[in-house]
């Protein structure tokens, strides 16, 4: 019975090869998109779960709220993982990561400039989980010591084996490779090329929160009893020296960190769990209109299997044989769809790669994983996809049948034309999401920073003795006319990792009890102008005031914060002495705002201060001439390392600095453009194989019409007039829809565009300009068909 069926299928496909075609088509695609989101979506939800105990791993992090200020971090004080190892049984072991352990590397004649390196604790690999290639897991135990990556450690060594016990220096200091280890997972929410154990003269304090933390909690430990712990421990070592912070510490499982922590000073780039939920529900909604094109094609060529139906009832068929009969041509359309794409996963991988930023494997969980779960889902597909046009097509009951009597006609064209609605309304609120997605990134690409960020590069300065040497620096470059102006800092501004500081203002000669944060930004007197950034009030840092090393420079932020209209002749304090006597700073000058961060992020008050040593300026500025770029950065080059023969110059221009800060909504938006036009064409060959149905059964009142003086342009509007109606509809139910979806995405931008009503009649045009191309086609060639050929054809 089931050879039987198999036949009649192959031949009812190849009889409808147009249908067949558009079938296999719309449902390989949908099939290719849902496997790629698939890989995309089990990725994402993998991270960090390559660690054997990774279920026992929680990180601590830091939130501070005091009057309007607050601040969430993901540092802690570098003496949180002790005490909490000793003060909690809960916690079995503790592990403490500063990404402050780079800097220029030399063994032998090699000099690599690395910052992937990370100081920790010998217990660091108690806690996480990485397989060794040479050494164990002891290799942290002694001071001096290093464990490098397999990759990183090729740069040095032929093999892993040839690494240990050999010395490299960082910075000038020895550190012996006691352990080679496998790459980090790219499903890791941190990476690192080398780790180096803490020095053994480190020293920190509760105040200072800029470590990473990690606790491997024991075996059936109650996490929630621990949590419950948290605000006695934050009261014993925090609160004394909180001055009026309110601290709360918080406990992230390791493994949800990638998706749903967004903290400030994250270790590595993270995700939103939003994006997956989107994009899966992106792809549902493929594969769902995949199959309204199966379902509503079928249905419609009901009236072609009437006589079928009929002959096959009166020769013995029960009706269940018969949804068995069309269900197997369905599963078997679908299987034959899933085939086709494979091939198309396989031409589409790249392509996802680059838009995702990933390295995903077509058969990333293995092959027979693979395909097993491609079948198990057609299957499931095919029988969701094959329900209703298999109990549709089945309960026809033989003599109307063989009459070609469909019955209730109008109740199966409205629920065709409800499906079309659903799939065009889709497809519109897709296309408006794509097309803001777009004009919100262009908006913060060209929105004025404040700074005039083109053509301004950046790079550090890795030996310390060098940065004394800045003011020289500085004037060797401006020998050159393509050099028009050179800067230091302390950081580079869109990196999203300048430092916090906090201060008291001054209040009628009384210091104002209550502690503001405000991003601390070391700067020299070369900065302001260099990045051309406007003095509103006051004046620049200028070397000709020695009092200028005691003073600060604040933005319009920092005014509002405290409600001034003016900021010359106000103090701040920073910090006290060893006897308690405050340190007070005048401001002197105040700028206009600007970003130091993405458009993602408010802008915060700022506070411009001189370094206090020379060392405190590691970062040049330098804005070079745009038609010579390539021989201004030679010349830069050169002049460097005439100061620092061995350094490695490593560059950064700040416009592709904040460009980077958007590069996660900048692959959201690519990938939705790609499964909108996916969308589109699905859609459009669905409504592409209905037009040409309904082409196909009035063929000869087509050829009527005509013969009667029907005009072309009246014909088309016959043919295609209900379906575009169909289409009008979707755009009215999808406009608010799609509204209330990019208002609520526009929402994670501090600066962002305003959703005007033509965009969204724009997206509805498109996707109306879209059907009207596609039904068009099929009705304009029938309309201006011969009709005598139409009168010939039944």
């Amino acid at each position: 019975m089931f050879r039987n069926y198999l036949k009649i299928a192959f031949r009812n496909m190849v009889r409808q090869k147009t249908f067949a075609i558009i079938n296999l088509g719309g449902l390989a695609l949908s099939l290719a998109a849902v496997w790629v989101i698939a890989l995309f979506v089990m990725d994402e939800w993998s991270y960090d779960k390559y660690h054997l105990k990774a279920e026992r791993i929680f990180r601590v992090v830091s939130h501070g709220h005091w009057g309007e200020e607050k601040f969430d971090v993901t540092g802690t004080s570098g003496l949180a993982a002790a005490t909490f190892k000793k003060d909690f049984p809960e916690v079995e072991e503790a592990v403490r990561i500063d990404r402050e352990g780079g800097g220029v590397m030399n063994y032998g004649d090699k000099t690599i400039k690395e910052d992937a390196v990370f100081l920790t604790d010998p217990s660091f690999f108690s806690v996480f989980t990485y397989r060794f290639l040479a050494g164990t897991a002891n290799a942290l135990r002694q001071p001096n010591t290093i464990v490098l990556t397999k990759t990183f450690a090729a740069k040095f060594f032929p093999n892993p084996q040839d690494a240990l016990n050999k010395v490299i220096y960082v910075d000038k200091a020895p550190n012996v490779v006691t352990g080679v280890i496998e790459d980090v997972p790219s499903q890791s929410h941190f990476s690192f090329n080398a780790l180096r154990p803490f020095p053994e003269n480190y020293q920190s304090d509760w105040s200072n929160i800029s470590i990473y933390t990690y606790l491997l909690l024991k075996q059936n430990a109650d996490i929630n009893s621990l949590r419950l712990k948290m605000p006695a421990f934050v009261t014993k070592y925090l609160t004394q020296n909180a001055n009026d912070i309110n601290y709360n510490l918080e406990l992230q499982p390791v493994t949800s960190i990638h998706l749903h922590s967004h903290l400030a000073y994250e270790l590595g780039e993270n995700h939103d769990i939003k994006y997956v939920y989107v994009l899966s529900v992106v792809g549902l909604l493929i594969l769902i209109i995949a199959l309204i094109n199966y379902i509503n094609i079928t249905t419609a060529r009901a009236a072609v299997r009437l006589r079928e139906v009929a002959v096959r009832k009166i020769s013995g068929s029960s009706r269940t044989s018969l949804v068995s009969l069309f269900l197997t041509e369905s599963i078997i359309t679908i299987l034959s769809a899933a085939i086709i794409s494979v091939f198309l996963v396989s031409l589409a991988m790249p392509v996802f790669n680059y838009l995702t930023g990933k390295q995903l494997s077509i058969w990333q969980f293995g092959i027979a994983t693979s395909i097993l779960s491609l079948l198990t889902f057609s299957l499931v597909a095919g029988l969701i996809g094959g329900l209703y046009p298999a109990f549709f097509l089945s309960r026809f009951q033989p003599i109307p049948a063989l009459k070609n009597q469909l019955g209730d006609v109008k109740g199966q064209s409205l629920f065709r034309k409800s499906l079309v609605m659903f799939q065009f309304a889709v497809t519109v609120v897709m296309i408006a999401a794509s097309f803001i997605i777009y004009l919100q990134l262009k908006y913060v690409r060209n929105k004025d920073l404040g700074f005039n960020k083109n053509q301004m590069l950046t790079f550090h300065i890795d030996t310390r003795s060098v940065r004394e040497k800045v003011p020289a620096i500085r004037t060797a470059l401006l020998q050159n006319p393509m050099i028009k102006a050179v800067a230091s800092a302390g950081n580079p501004i869109g990196n999203n990792d300048i430092g916090m500081m906090d201060y008291s203002v001054e209040k009628n000669g009384v210091l104002d009890e209550h502690s503001n944060l405000a991003y601390g930004l070391t700067v020299d007197a070369d900065f302001i102008p260099a990045m051309q950034i406007k003095v509103l009030e006051g004046r620049n840092f200028s070397n000709d005031f020695s009092s200028d090393s005691n003073d600060v420079v604040v933005n319009e932020a920092f005014l509002k914060r405290q409600g001034w209209t003016t900021g010359i002749g106000k103090r701040i304090s920073r910090g006290k002495d060893s006897t308690g006597k405050v340190f007070f700073a005048n401001i002197i000058g105040v700028v206009k705002d600007y970003h130091i961060y993405s458009l993602q992020h408010i802008i915060d008050p700022i506070v411009m201060q001189l370094p206090k040593k020379a060392t405190d300026r590691d970062n040049m500025y330098v804005r070079v001439d745009e038609r010579n770029l390539s021989q201004s950065l030679a010349f830069i080059e050169n002049t460097y390392k005439k100061f620092d023969a061995a350094a490695t110059f490593n560059y950064s221009f700040l416009d592709k600095n904040f460009s980077t800060q958007y590069q996660a909504e900048q692959r959201q938006g690519e990938v939705l453009l790609a499964f909108t036009i996916l969308t589109i064409s699905i859609a459009s060959l669905g409504l592409f194989g209905l037009i040409t149905f309904t082409v196909g059964q009035r063929v000869k009142e087509i050829g009527i019409r005509k013969t009667l003086g029907a005009s072309v342009t009246s014909l088309v509007s016959l043919l295609t007039g209900s379906l575009l109606k169909v289409v009008l509809m979707a755009m009215f139910v999808a406009i608010p829809l799609s509204w209330l979806a990019m208002n609520k995405w526009l929402q994670d931008f501090a600066y962002r565009i305003t959703l005007q009503w033509w965009m969204f009649v724009l997206a509805g045009a498109i996707a109306g300009i879209v059907a009207i191309i596609t039904v068009s086609f099929q009705a304009i060639k029938a309309a201006i068909a011969n009709p005598v050929k139409s009168l010939r054809t039944e």
